[in-house]
């Protein structure tokens, strides 16, 4: 949960301890505390100063100066993260609780149209059996709430909206859901409220009321009256009630960064409105994840087209080398027979010469002629002519190719 300073009580924190384990004890880098000191006109030991006090010479402090036109008079820490996080998200947090330290929503009127809307529509619509009321509707934002949760939900939101619009988030309703946009990236969230289920206790009401029914369907069994409604004893199993502790949640999902915290919820130690800050910087590190989470899933289908291509390539390049080959093997037939039927009609010629075979004389005028057909055909020109009517060796080559699907 984020803390809260006074100017004059920051001054102290700041001159208590050396920047760099202050730093540590907020989780920020002496960097960014320096960045803050800078934003409250809080002037922070300079150089030396440490080690001259450890040695034990006199060293005076540089007094606070009065705060300044626009200067804020609270110091806002958001808390840290735990856990490691990857450099650019790590990065993020840090810069936006460099910004939310000068958040400070204390005097403020807070109104915002879409949350006015929302929580008038809220207010209503009726309970369900769990007596939540809920809103989910086009153009709203996102509610499910007890009606005596509502107004303070509504106060909580008002301040979450001017805490994400210090980290330069708006509140819009552009999309199908409501949403916090910085102009790039969009996140959707919801308000919730927790309720448990009790096993249901007969009251004495419903007690006497199931003795009477019993009664009635003794005395009409007796008449041989078997209607259905006399049977007819039904009681709810469970009870639900609303349990008033509020969660805040970023209904978003992220492929590759898994680890950012997305559900700020009510605890022992801490309520929902005093987690503002600390929600608009979690949005902050949200939309820097989901910026490397869109660009990651960029490169991800940019690869995968790029691997679909050189299987279709690969596709379109064996479905050439199939098609060639089997002309070419045609060629190699054709060639083949015309030099069977030329060494034939080259040893009958031979023997033409001792010999008068009017029949065969026939058969070799023809076959000369097929000879000179199958030569033009096998000539550059005619083998060019056989390419265009296959459509291989050119431009559509690949005529006729349709690649097979991968699932």
């Amino acid at each position: 949960m984020s803390q809260r300073f006074t100017r004059e009580e920051f001054y102290e924190l700041v001159w208590s301890k050396p920047m760099t384990h202050l730093a540590k004890d907020f989780r920020l880098s002496d960097v960014a505390l320096h960045k803050i000191c800078r934003k409250h006109d809080i002037p922070n030991p300079p150089l030396g100063w440490w080690a001259k006090h450890a040695a034990g010479h006199k060293v005076k402090r540089i007094p606070l100066p009065k705060a300044k036109a626009g200067v804020a008079l609270t110091v806002v820490i958001a808390s840290g993260e735990v856990r490691q996080e990857p450099g650019n998200l790590a990065s993020a947090r840090e810069q936006a609780r460099i910004k939310a330290s000068e958040l400070d929503l204390s005097g403020e009127v807070l109104s915002h149209p879409l949350v006015q809307k929302s929580f008038d529509k809220l207010r209503k619509a009726k309970p369900g059996n769990t007596g939540i009321v809920t809103l989910s509707s086009e153009g709203y934002v996102h509610l499910e709430l007890a009606p005596a949760s509502i107004d303070r939900a509504e106060l909580c939101l008002l301040q979450i909206v001017a805490a994400a619009k210090a980290q330069g988030f708006e509140l819009s309703a552009k999309a199908s859901k409501a949403t916090f946009t910085n102009g790039s990236v969009a996140i959707p969230f919801a308000i919730k409220e927790a309720y448990k289920r009790i096993k249901h206790v007969l009251t004495p009401e419903e007690i006497a009321e199931d003795e009477r029914r019993q009664r009635r369907r003794s005395r009409d069994w007796s008449r041989s009256d078997w209607t259905p409604h006399s049977f007819s004893f039904g009681r709810p199993e469970w009870d639900y009630i609303p349990t008033g502790q509020l969660a805040f949640e970023f209904d978003i999902h992220l492929r590759y960064a898994s680890q950012v915290r997305r559900a700020f919820k009510d605890a022992k130690l801490q309520r929902l409105e005093n987690l503002a800050p600390d929600i608009a910087v979690g949005l902050a590190v949200l939309a820097a994840a989901k910026a490397e989470d869109d660009q990651k899933a960029e490169e991800a289908r940019l690869r995968e087209e790029e691997a679909k291509r050189r299987r279709i390539e690969a596709q379109r390049l064996a479905y050439i080398a199939e098609r060639r080959d089997k002309v070419i093997e045609d060629v190699f037939a054709r060639l083949e027979r015309r030099d069977r039927l030329a060494a034939f009609v080259t040893r009958l010629e031979e023997e033409l010469a001792d010999e008068q075979a009017t029949r065969v004389a026939e058969f070799v005028a023809w076959a000369r002629t097929k000879l000179s057909a199958a030569d033009q055909r096998l000539s550059a020109a005619g083998l060019d002519e056989l390419f265009q009517e296959q459509h291989i060796f050119g431009a559509d080559d690949d005529r006729g190719f349709y690649p097979k699907s991968y699932w």
